[in-house]
């Protein structure tokens, strides 16, 4: 089989050195075309991944190319543009699987949804997330994460062709719970990197994140999706990583927050998106929508978009009414 990873950001191309063994191409969809020259040249992605090695039958390109299974991990904001385009390229017997963790700015859709909607057919998707450092994966460290589609033959199909020795697939047919908590994750990672950024301990570290994931499973829920997703690998585990590993770029912007930096500062000094400041918006917006309180997410925003200070935002926190858990 072929596969066709759209997006040679750093997730993308870790997704194109684990999945190398195991499709005969692999062809690697890089925006930026000097990068992708390099990249051919080198057999290294010297901006998102720096020091991975490209298996010799991964082809680097600037146009799409032929497969049976298309993999997007473009950043949320591009999703609909790239699908839009990719689409007329292939037809009802591809299979779409969908890493990209973020919303949609302004519909709220998820990222399968925007795919749903923007196809001339009925395409056959599934979702992939997990608690993944793209180059934790690169490097061939040992890894599990989540495939979910509602039609169960696609997961298994996409557990069949991706699972091997360093990168272990579980199916679930809870799309909606695995794609809400790879967004919003992100957003309560911002949260805390804001704690560590204040000097704050493990104490507060984990009441975050354990409400946080209360959080993220109330909305999930409210959406369709199932409670145990949200305390699985998609999740809790998703979730735990993206708060407290160094490697997440969510967290970092927490901590330049704290630290006193701006957010336009801070982002324009990023060379990889942090999904969680787009996603913040989208994540207060769908809490409205659906009846759902949301105090960290929303307190995140504020700090984030309404320039209210870390400190502020955290006393707030705590001097809520008093409630049961």
């Amino acid at each position: 089989m072929r596969l066709a990873i759209i997006g040679g950001g750093s997730w993308g191309t870790a997704l194109a050195i684990v999945l190398a063994p195991r499709f005969e191409r692999v062809h690697l969809w890089v925006y930026e075309v000097d990068l992708a020259e390099r990249m051919r040249r080198t057999r290294e992605n010297d901006v998102y991944l720096r020091g991975c090695a490209l298996p010799e039958n991964v082809d680097i390109s600037t146009e799409l190319g032929a497969a049976e299974i298309v993999l997007g991990v473009m950043p949320s904001r591009h999703a609909r543009r790239l699908y839009t385009n990719a689409l007329p390229h292939y037809d009802p017997s591809t299979i779409f699987v969908s890493a990209t963790k973020g919303l949609e700015q302004g519909t709220l859709l998820r990222m399968s949804q925007v795919l749903g909607e923007v196809a001339p057919f009925k395409p056959r998707i599934a979702v992939l997330s997990g608690p993944t450092f793209a180059l934790e994966v690169a490097r061939g460290e040992p890894a599990a994460v989540v495939i979910a589609s509602g039609d169960l033959a696609v997961a298994e199909q996409v557990q069949a062709a991706f699972s091997g020795p360093t990168f272990r697939l579980y199916t679930n047919s809870d799309t909606i719970g695995v794609e809400i908590g790879a967004a919003l994750k992100n957003v309560i990672a911002i949260g805390a990197g804001v704690c560590q950024g204040l000097g704050l301990g493990n104490n507060t570290l984990a009441a975050l994140i354990t409400r946080g994931l209360a959080e993220i499973t109330r909305l999930a829920v409210a959406m369709g999706g199932q409670p145990k997703t949200l305390a699985g690998l998609a999740g809790l585990g998703d979730l735990v990583l993206t708060c407290s590993g160094d490697l997440s770029r969510n967290r970092k912007v927490g901590i330049e927050l704290a630290k006193g930096r701006s957010l336009t500062e801070i982002v324009g000094s990023m060379p990889m998106i942090a999904e969680g400041v787009e996603t913040c918006d989208a994540a207060v917006a769908l809490g409205a929508k659906f009846g759902v309180d949301l105090p960290i997410i929303q307190q995140m925003h504020s700090v984030l978009h309404n320039a209210k200070s870390p400190r502020e935002a955290l006393r707030d926190l705590m001097e809520r009414s008093l409630k049961g858990e």
